[in-house]
């Protein structure tokens, strides 16, 4: 009788063993499978990375995180004529416009890095990217006369809204808003909104070179991200920071710019000066959990310079960066000393 008891009882605990083995193996790397999307939208293309247990899932959360992309492009772009953005535009020292709370919400975290850089990051810019063209097919050098106008007509503060009835307007005739530098960070987030409300724990959203993580790696470790070298075609990392549930969001020199008699005008213009920023700074990589913050953070960070970049990261919470100089030296904030790796080692830390 004793002896069939502890049969009995080892053979539950055989059997609850198996269960926890069972449950265990749906975690390893290869009971996952690798859901992987392409699109174009919102000027750059868009990869999706999902690792799930149901390939046919992935595919329609693309789908959904596709449609939730377009639907923010719809409502942003400067450059479609009906969008939000579009008839705030061409309303400008008119009317008040009624506008989706998307977009309102952006704007609104527009105004606030407006407030926060103190007017270096402006979502007025409209009129300077517009006379450049830089990423279009006829960039140009305005003239010192078109920059000064242009200039004029720069100013966050002008731009008046409305909260309760979801309305916004431009004070003055001529103002445009561009919200190129902050709406892609928006999108990540929505799109991990999608992944994360479907079931999706592990997986990599990449905007462009706007990088936003879901979770960590199917195995628990971290994703290891690469910092685009500068120098070097895009897609070759000069390093790697190690993250999860993070965003890595770069701005720099390289990534959309054109030549004129042997000179470089790249895409991230000083509304204080109306030219490129040349700073020597050639890119501010930003690691933090919000993209939409780390979107607007990238460039406000590049046109303030490596000193008062630097120390502006390191008083915001959860906040860090790496650093890239024109000689090829390479600063990391204290709470990336870690997690961040050089590969390239042309490149010193400093």
């Amino acid at each position: 009788m004793y002896k069939r008891r502890l049969t009995r009882i080892a053979v539950f605990f055989i059997c609850l063993s198996l269960v926890f083995v069972t449950g265990c193996r749906r975690d390893r790397k290869e009971d996952y499978e690798k859901v992987e999307k392409t699109g174009y939208f919102m000027g750059t293309v868009i990869t999706l990375k999902m690792y799930t247990h149901d390939a046919e899932k992935g595919e329609r959360v693309a789908e959904k995180a596709f449609e939730r992309i377009k639907e923010i492009e719809t409502l942003m772009s400067a450059n479609i004529q009906d969008s939000d953005v579009g008839r705030v535009n061409g309303e400008a020292g008119t009317r008040w416009v009624k506008v989706h709370e998307d977009t309102l919400e952006v704007i609104k975290r527009g105004i606030y890095y407006g407030e926060l850089s103190g007017g270096l990051f402006d979502i007025t810019v409209g009129p300077l990217v517009k006379l450049w063209g830089i990423g279009t097919e006829n960039p140009r050098v305005p003239s010192s006369g078109e920059l000064e106008d242009a200039v004029k007509l720069i100013d966050y503060r002008d731009i008046g809204i409305k909260e309760e009835d979801g309305q916004v307007m431009l004070k003055n005739p001529g103002m445009m808003i561009d919200l190129g530098g902050i709406a892609k960070g928006y999108a990540a987030d929505e799109v991990k909104n999608v992944m994360l409300s479907e079931g999706i724990d592990h997986a990599i959203i990449n905007l462009g070179g706007n990088v936003l993580t879901v979770g960590g790696k199917y195995d628990g470790g971290y994703w290891k991200i690469g910092v685009q070298d500068p120098d070097a075609p895009t897609g070759s990392p000069m390093g790697t920071v190690k993250v999860k549930d993070r965003a890595v969001v770069t701005s720099g020199d390289y990534e959309r710019y054109f030549e004129k008699d042997g000179k470089r005008y790249h895409h991230i213009l000083n509304p204080a000066t109306g030219y490129p920023e040349n700073n020597g700074l050639k890119g501010v990589t930003i690691v933090t959990p919000v993209s939409f913050d780390a979107d607007a953070l990238s460039t406000t960070v590049f046109l303030m310079g490596l000193d008062k970049g630097m120390e502006l990261v390191e008083n915001l919470e959860d906040v860090e960066a790496v650093f890239i100089t024109g000689d090829k030296r390479v600063f990391v904030s204290s709470g990336l000393k870690e997690s961040f790796e050089i590969l390239d080692k042309t490149y010193s830390m400093e």
